[in-house]
């Protein structure tokens, strides 16, 4: 992606979000040999609310909630940078909780409309 285009983007997520609150699945590639020091490390963070340690494609994955988008892309760009071991992240924003904590969520009356 371009920075023009990545520079768009990023003003279109903004502004969509705006300060409300943001739920994100965050995966991380890490260096396995530091695995569980990187999970404490990220586990550390006071919007990051799980984190797992699995097989397959990703190593890492961990749940956060956010005050509002500005915070995520802080968490991303500046926290997890300063992680040694991370190698690659990824950040996939919640658009619909269907069903969390093992509770179905309800659809209040404004999103009925």
């Amino acid at each position: 992606m371009e920075e023009k285009d990545k520079k768009e983007y990023e003003e279109v997520i903004s502004s969509y979000y705006g300060e409300d609150q943001v739920a994100a699945l965050v995966t991380f590639k890490i260096d396995t040999k530091g695995s569980d020091q990187v999970a404490q490390r990220i586990a550390g963070f006071p919007h990051i609310e799980d984190v797992f340690l699995v097989t397959g494609d990703t190593d890492i994955i961990a749940k956060a909630r956010f005050p509002n988008y500005a915070a995520l892309k802080k968490f991303i760009v500046d926290d997890v940078a300063e992680i040694e071991g991370v190698k690659e992240t990824k950040t996939f924003m919640v658009v619909t909780t269907f069903k969390e904590r093992g509770k179905i969520r309800e659809e209040s009356d404004e999103e009925k409309k």
